[in-house]
C-alpha cells in the first residue's frame, strides 16, 4: 500500500454568501452584507485544485451540502433572520473543519482514522456534521479507514484546522499536535481541550507521540479563530507566528525531543504582526512537499501583495531554510469570508486506490466541473435575499446537477 497525502478541497457551494455569521472571523464581519459571487468562488477553488494537480499533488473533492438545510429548519421549528441565513451557509467549503485525520502509521490498529468535527460553537456550522459524515463514509468506505461520529456537545471540535502532524514521511509514525483554546477575550475559543483528547483517544494514538498545545489567547483575540490562521506544518517543518502558542518554549522543546530533525520556522512579530498575518492569511497556506522533495507554500495573492508580508516571504525563500518555493493562488471570494488556501482543504494520508474514485480529481473531471459551475451556479447573491424562492430553486438545481454529474445522486440526495 502506497501512502500519499491527498488534499480534499471543498467545492464552493452555490449558496456562498456574505451574511457575516462567524464571530471572531474578522474578514467575515468586515464583508457582512456585501454581494458574493458563488460562480467566481467555485471557479477560483477549482483553479487551485487544478494547479495542485499540475504540481504533482494528488487532489480530491468534497461536495457542497444541501442548502437550505430544511431538515435542520424543520427540527428547529423556527424560520427568520438569522436562522434562515444559518440554514443557507456554504461554510462546509472549508473542509479543514470537516474532520480530524490520523494516518495509519500513527494509530493502534493501523487504519486511517477520521473524526467528523461537531462545530458546535457557531450555529451556522453546527448542522454540517451529518452531511459531512455521509460523504466521508462513502469516500472512505474501504477497510483501511475508520470514520467516527463527532465528539458530543458541548465540547467544541473544529477538526483539522486545530490539528497538525509532523514526521519524517507519510508512511512513518509521526507526532500529532492538537491545539486548543481557553479564551480569546471578546471572541470565543472554538476548540475544547477535552474534545481534542477525545479525538486522540478514539484514534488510538500513542500518548508519548501526541501533544496538546494551547493557542495563545492574544492570537484568538486578534482574529485567529483557528490554529491554522497562525501555524501550519508539513513533514519536519513547523511554520508559525511568534505569538501562536501560549507556551511555545515547552511546545518546541517537546517537538525537538520527539523529532530531533524538526525545523521550526518562526515569524517574528517585529517582522509580521498578528494583524498583518491574519489579514493576509500568511499561515493559512498549504505547506506541501512537492514530488521532487522541495517544500513549498501555497499562499493567497493577498500575502504576496502586502508590503510587510511579501517582503518577509521573499527573504524566507532566499535563505537556507526548508521552505524553498512560493506559489500564489487567487481565492479572493473565500478570503473575503475568512478562509484561505488551507481552510479549503482536508489532508488525508492514504493509498488513492482505497478512496472512492468519485471523490478524486483529474484534469478531465475538473473540466466537467468548471463547465457545470459556469452554467448552474448563481452569479451573485445578496445576503438580504437569501430566502428568495427563485434563488433557492437555483441553488437546489445546481447541487442536484453536481450530484448527477458525479454519480452521487442516490448516495447524497435528500
Amino acid at each position: 500500500m502506497t501512502l500519499v497525502e491527498i488534499n480534499f478541497d471543498g467545492l464552493v457551494g452555490p449558496s456562498h454568501n456574505y451574511a457575516g455569521l462567524s464571530v471572531g472571523n474578522l474578514a467575515s464581519a468586515r464583508n457582512a452584507g456585501a454581494l458574493s459571487y458563488p460562480r467566481a468562488a467555485a471557479l477560483q477553488g477549482l483553479a487551485k485544485m487544478r494547479a495542485n494537480l499540475a504540481l504533482g499533488l494528488p487532489q480530491g473533492l468534497l461536495l457542497p451540502h444541501p442548502r437550505p438545510n430544511t431538515r435542520w429548519l424543520d427540527a428547529l421549528g423556527v424560520s427568520h433572520a438569522p436562522v434562515d441565513a444559518w440554514a443557507m451557509s456554504a461554510a462546509a467549503m472549508w473542509t479543514a473543519n470537516a474532520a480530524t485525520v490520523s494516518p495509519a502509521p500513527d494509530t493502534a490498529d493501523g487504519r486511517c482514522h477520521l473524526t467528523v468535527a461537531n462545530l458546535v460553537t457557531m450555529p451556522h456550522r453546527s448542522h454540517e456534521w451529518p452531511n459531512t459524515l455521509r460523504q466521508l463514509r462513502i469516500a472512505f468506505a474501504h477497510p483501511a479507514f475508520a470514520v467516527h461520529e463527532p465528539v458530543p456537545p458541548p465540547l467544541g471540535d473544529e477538526g483539522a484546522a486545530n490539528h497538525m502532524r509532523l514526521g519524517p514521511a507519510h508512511d512513518a509514525p509521526g507526532v500529532e499536535v492538537f491545539v486548543f483554546g481557553r479564551s480569546g477575550g471578546s471572541f470565543p475559543a472554538r476548540q475544547h481541550a477535552v474534545a481534542s483528547q477525545a479525538v486522540a483517544a478514539r484514534h488510538g494514538l500513542d500518548p508519548e507521540r501526541t501533544l496538546f498545545v494551547e493557542q495563545a489567547p492574544e492570537a484568538i483575540g486578534a482574529g485567529a479563530f483557528h490554529n491554522d490562521v497562525v501555524a501550519v506544518a508539513d513533514r519536519l517543518t513547523l511554520f508559525a507566528h511568534e505569538q501562536a502558542f501560549s507556551d511555545k518554549e515547552a511546545f518546541y522543546a517537546d517537538l525537538h525531543r520527539l523529532l530531533p530533525a524538526v525545523q521550526v520556522v518562526e515569524v517574528p512579530a517585529a517582522r509580521v504582526s498578528l494583524a498583518d498575518a491574519i489579514a493576509t492569511y500568511l499561515f493559512n497556506a498549504q505547506l506541501v512537499t512537492l514530488p521532487g522533495g522541495e517544500q513549498a507554500l501555497i499562499l493567497p495573492v493577498e500575502a504576496r501583495d502586502h508590503d510587510a508580508v511579501g517582503g518577509y516571504l521573499a527573504e524566507l525563500v532566499a535563505g537556507n531554510g526548508p521552505i524553498r518555493r512560493l506559489i500564489f493562488v487567487d481565492v479572493r471570494q473565500s478570503m473575503a469570508n475568512g478562509g484561505g488556501p488551507a481552510c479549503l482543504r482536508l489532508r488525508v494520508v492514504a493509498d488513492p486506490d482505497t478512496v472512492d474514485p468519485r471523490f478524486l480529481l483529474d484534469e478531465a473531471k475538473i473540466d466537467r466541473l468548471e463547465a457545470l459551475v459556469r452554467h448552474a451556479w448563481p452569479e451573485s447573491i445578496d445576503p438580504a435575499a437569501l430566502t428568495d424562492p427563485a434563488l433557492v430553486a437555483d441553488i437546489l438545481s445546481a447541487r442536484a446537477r453536481l450530484l448527477d454529474a458525479l454519480d452521487l445522486t442516490t448516495a447524497l440526495s435528500d
